[in-house]
């Protein structure tokens, strides 16, 4: 079982973390969020689908090419890395001090998913290589977001307790719990 903390402790221990594993469904909102928090305290902010994943033109880099350029992002010292590829937990929790687990509502999930679309369709979107501009969600990918907390959830769980069974698990809600995580940040602004 991991090592769940509630919000308010999260909101404590992000005040000395220095390496931040953001994870959840597409369209939570755990880009924004970790874009936030890099900022709010000054890490770097690593994106998986930007700096691992993919390359122009959506295409997918090889698995030896993302487990090596994720396996020297983990070995920096400050950062905030966003990205939910549960086959790199082996790589990223022995060094992440405190996990963000994004579970929204699967509506909430596709409402975020549908307004990125909104605002970015045919654009490449903060966050996302460059080459590969955002396109109308695929059947498969609404799929995986209507689905993601059924299939995903439980390797998940199982991958944080055999790579970072002491890492503290914070399970975000809603923006709303999102937004408290980070307001003692943003109050010193």
């Amino acid at each position: 079982m991991p090592r769940y903390v509630s919000s308010q402790e999260a909101s404590n221990l992000l005040v000395e973390a220095k390496r931040v594993l953001v994870i959840g469904c597409s369209g939570g909102g755990k880009t924004t969020f970790s874009a936030k928090i890099a900022a709010c305290r000054n890490l770097e902010f690593q994106s998986l689908d930007r700096d691992v994943r993919w390359l122009p033109g959506w295409v997918e880099r090889d698995r030896a090419g993302q487990r090596e350029i994720i396996e020297q992002l983990a070995r920096r010292e400050r950062w905030v890395m966003d990205g939910s590829g549960a086959s790199s937990f082996d790589l990223r929790l022995p060094r992440t001090e405190l996990v963000l687990w994004v579970r929204v509502p699967r509506y909430i999930a596709l409402f975020g998913l549908f307004t990125r679309v909104f605002r970015y369709y045919g654009a490449v979107r903060p966050a996302m290589a460059e080459g590969c501009p955002e396109p109308l969600p695929d059947r498969d990918f609404l799929s995986y977001i209507w689905n993601f907390e059924r299939r995903y959830a439980p390797f998940f769980i199982k991958q944080i307790d055999q790579h970072g069974p002491t890492v503290p698990v914070a399970v975000i809600r809603s923006h709303r719990e999102m937004d408290a995580i980070l307001q003692p940040f943003t109050q010193r602004q």
